[in-house]
């Protein structure tokens, strides 16, 4: 069960990397956009490279952060039974959700996402727009390459959830066992 959790912790480490590194490119989305209305507004100058540069960063944005989102449980839940439930059937939820649901959907996703990525490079695909883009095979591959990051994020929280399941004693005292947010906790506490 260590060793799950150890794995655990490796997986959740590169998702957060990738996903704080992502995070980024909010900065270069909000530059895009303000350039884009001032000069639309003020300079009568309009872009649809500019505007298809703003889908193609929303989209590594939103691809490349679903994992971190699902790591600390920020994505949206609509379940009024689970969260009445205990612990150990929370647990179970989650890894009937990830084993039955989310492994196959990002493994389906990163398939044929690399199909479609793949024929895009080879028929050279370019923006439909005279103006537009070129290289769209380059904004498809952030369709698998995010896919895979959520499949590592699904890993990690399977992994977790085992560990909480059958070794509730390696978990902190609340049931948590990411001893980064327990030491963050702490440190919250001591700030009070």
């Amino acid at each position: 069960m260590r060793l799950l959790l150890k794995v655990s912790d490796v997986l959740g480490d590169a998702v957060e990397k990738i996903g704080r590194l992502a995070a980024w490119v909010a900065i270069a989305l909000i530059a895009v956009i303000l350039f884009d209305v001032v000069s639309r507004r003020f300079f009568a100058m309009g872009s649809s490279k500019l505007q298809e540069l703003e889908w193609h960063f929303h989209t590594v944005l939103f691809m490349f952060c679903l994992g971190i989102g699902y790591i600390h449980d920020t994505h949206v839940r609509i379940d009024m039974v689970r969260e009445k439930l205990g612990r150990r059937a929370q647990c179970w939820i989650e890894i009937l959700g990830c084993v039955l649901f989310l492994i196959p959907f990002c493994l389906v996703v990163i398939h044929f996402g690399a199909e479609l990525t793949h024929r895009s490079w080879l028929k050279g695909e370019i923006s439909s727009s005279a103006t537009g883009l070129p290289f769209r095979w380059l904004i498809k591959s952030a369709i698998p390459i995010g896919m895979s990051v959520l499949l590592l994020s699904a890993f990690s929280v399977l992994f977790r959830r085992i560990v909480m399941l059958f070794r509730p004693d390696l978990c902190g005292a609340d049931g948590d066992i990411d001893p980064q947010d327990e030491i963050e906790r702490k440190m919250v506490r001591g700030a009070d």
